[in-house]
């Protein structure tokens, strides 16, 4: 397990944030980009080697940047700035010693068709992975956005971006719940999974986070289950304990109701 600073991590410095996850036992950290953390695109080469250091000295494995890059807008200009601007985070993650980007498919512009927006999400996304690859990278395609979390949709922006170094990050959305439910929206993209997973508290609100586990712990997932928290704790690391232990288990549940 590990966290994305979002929230729980936001206002911890480098020292501090790693220090918080060891005690947590919450081995992996997405950096999220302007957070306390203060890894940003301006460190210096021997910034970026400091904060390499940090990690390899610790317990705690750089899962890399966790970005707003987007590929949905309309005006090419911006757009080119977003694809620019993941490669510029792709290295930066590599210099940091991270494994990838998360980045999002975040709407349908009005006036676009559905299918024109899908295309040009998956043709940004086939490029930046490609970048990507040649830093060893991957690229983290967030479940987000509006009408894009939605999981046929997603499917389609993956079938488009067919790169092999373009990976899904489920993201634990109420839209994951639609149409023909959970099961059949996690087998469309249960193949493209990458190495993270988002989930928030589990024993906060009425997803169905033990049948999320279940349905891991089938395919054998091995990759991070990311805490992306909402509330406001007071003891923070306590609280990452706590979802460490009750994630786990409900994976043993998972487990032992597979063997039959």
């Amino acid at each position: 397990m590990g966290l994305v600073t979002y929230l729980w991590g936001k206002d911890w410095d480098l020292p501090t944030l790693i220090t918080n996850c060891a005690k947590a036992k919450t081995f992996g950290v997405e950096l999220r980009i302007e957070h306390a953390h203060a890894v940003t695109l301006d460190l210096s080469k021997n910034q970026r080697l400091e904060v390499k250091k940090q990690f390899t000295d610790s317990r705690v494995t750089c899962l890399g940047m966790g970005t707003n890059q987007a590929y949905h807008y309309t005006d090419t200009t911006r757009l080119n700035a977003e694809i620019e601007g993941t490669k510029a985070f792709i290295k930066l993650s590599h210099d940091i010693g991270g494994t990838g980007v998360k980045v999002k498919p975040n709407a349908f512009p009005k006036g676009v068709s559905k299918e024109k927006t899908i295309e040009q999400i998956g043709k940004a996304l086939n490029e930046v992975g490609k970048f990507g690859a040649d830093y060893g990278q991957a690229i983290r395609v967030e479940v987000h956005g509006r009408g894009t979390q939605e999981l046929p949709n997603l499917k389609a922006i993956m079938d488009v971006a067919d790169h092999p170094n373009v990976k899904v990050c489920w993201n634990c959305n109420d839209q994951d719940l639609i149409g023909e439910g959970l099961e059949s929206n996690f087998n469309l993209v249960k193949d493209r999974f990458g190495d993270t997973v988002h989930i928030r508290e589990v024993n906060v609100g009425a997803y169905p986070y033990a049948t999320l586990a279940k349905l891991f712990t089938a395919i054998d997932y091995e990759g991070w289950i990311l805490l992306e928290c909402r509330t406001n704790p007071a003891n923070k690391v306590a609280a990452m304990k706590e979802q460490r232990k009750l994630w786990n288990k409900m994976v043993k549940q998972a487990r032992r109701e597979l063997k039959g």
